[in-house]
């Protein structure tokens, strides 16, 4: 708790990524090679708010063992029902309760596998890479992704190309996610499969 989710230490100095930028919580932390700044915004408020009625809230709903919560540096804080007995009885059960618990203090949930994020809204995947492209001036664009907070990414892929930027989606191998892997241009075996795919464009390009 209270560290960035931007963890930006084996890139530094790095030879080739000097220019590398990161993004975390979907756009709201960022670090630049270039300058080695780490900057992000304050905590909103509600985070803290959420954190402190979690428990009262979470057994309302019923006990669920192997549901656990997951603080995200203040800035989000993440219910994940992937260990419970039925872990798509207890993601749906909780969705409502944590929906409305969200509202009273500003927040919004983004659901993703088998977990539900508390978070601020006014920032996602999509509106973070469209900036980014736009600050850069990018010429081609290749997003990969791996749960339904990609979606908005892919839409603004699918913006970029209909404005004429090339761009390729990429889906991180899920049967979970079959809606990204539909979107998705092409499908990969998981992480490994990202990499390889990375390993051969790099290998192209030199």
């Amino acid at each position: 708790p209270g560290e960035p989710a931007v963890q930006h230490g084996g890139f530094a100095g790095v030879e080739g990524l000097e220019h590398l930028c990161v993004l975390g919580h979907y756009g709201a932390e960022r670090w630049d090679a270039r300058t080695g700044a780490l900057t992000a915004p304050a905590p909103h408020p509600g985070v803290a708010a959420v954190r402190a009625e979690l428990p009262r809230v979470l057994a309302a709903a019923g006990d669920r063992p192997g549901v656990s919560v997951e603080e995200k540096g203040g800035r989000a804080v993440a219910v994940h029902t992937r260990r419970a007995d039925d872990p798509r009885a207890a993601f749906e059960a909780l969705r409502a309760p944590l929906a409305e618990l969200a509202a009273r203090h500003g927040l919004i949930v983004e659901p993703g596998r088998m977990v539900l994020e508390l978070r601020p809204p006014g920032m996602d995947k999509g509106v973070a890479l469209l900036e980014h492209v736009r600050e850069t001036g990018a010429r081609s664009v290749l997003y990969a992704g791996d749960d339904l907070g990609d979606l908005p990414a892919f839409a603004a892929v699918e913006k970029l190309r209909a404005d004429g930027v090339p761009g390729l989606l990429v889906c991180s191998g899920s049967a979970e996610v079959g809606e990204l892997a539909a979107r998705a241009d092409l499908v990969v075996d998981g992480p490994a499969g990202v990499v390889g795919l990375l390993r051969w464009l790099a290998g192209q390009a030199g």
